[in-house]
């Protein structure tokens, strides 16, 4: 998750220079495309159309285990992963006709990726997204896992309405959309940060899989 404070700077200072404080960078002002209509975007990305957002501080990582156990410790706050789901509450955001689960789904869990033994159909995410039961951010992996010496590691298995709690005790807020892109963007109206060279061609770019998804990375 990443989290900030929300506008603080006046809307028309722009270009400023980089500037870290207390772990977060502001983002400077500015005008982008925001969408995409290529055929890796979804139908709900286009139209491409024009943004403007106002300056605004953003953390320069993912909040880690550290600062979430930090929240937790503080608050006593649950995981949605960790609570046993309610079905009565659960069907409201589901279409009507979604059958009910078995009762053995009904439990406190999460997806874990789990990379398989060979080629799958790409179009079945069921094929390296298991339900693991007491998969959470205390057990990234299901049971018997742990985040020991993993601190400094990203928090996973985090819902929305975890974020939203965290943020709220941090004194921060969630990036709009607008303002993730932006800030994803580099500044740049490419495809990529770097430009529209796919992440998997010449120099490596990011943290990306590399090989034959989802078995060999």
């Amino acid at each position: 998750i990443f989290l900030f404070f929300g506008k603080c700077v006046n809307k028309e200072v722009k270009n400023l220079p980089k500037v870290i404080k207390d772990g977060m960078v502001m983002i400077p002002s500015g005008d982008f495309l925001m969408g995409s209509s290529d055929k890796q975007a979804r139908d709900d990305e286009s139209p491409i159309h024009p943004v403007h957002v106002d300056a605004f501080w953003m953390d320069q990582t993912e909040v880690t285990n550290f600062q979430f156990k930090e929240f937790i410790d503080a608050t006593g706050y649950v995981t949605t992963a960790e609570k046993k789901p309610n079905w009565e509450e659960l069907k409201k955001e589901l279409p009507p006709d979604t059958p009910k689960p078995n009762g053995s789904l009904l439990k406190a869990a999460s997806l874990v990726f789990e990379a398989t033994d060979g080629p799958v159909n790409l179009n079945d995410y069921g094929a390296w997204w298991q339900w693991k039961s007491k998969a959470s951010w205390r057990y990234p992996k299901g049971k018997g896992s742990s985040i020991e010496n993993k601190m400094d590691h990203p928090v996973v298995h985090i819902s929305w309405y975890d974020a939203q709690a965290y943020a709220a005790w941090a004194g921060k807020r969630l990036p709009t959309e607008a303002e993730w892109e932006w800030a994803a963007s580099g500044g740049v109206n490419k495809k990529y940060p770097w430009g529209d060279e796919a992440v998997t061609s010449g120099e490596p770019k990011a943290n990306a899989w590399e090989g034959d998804f989802p078995y060999k990375n």
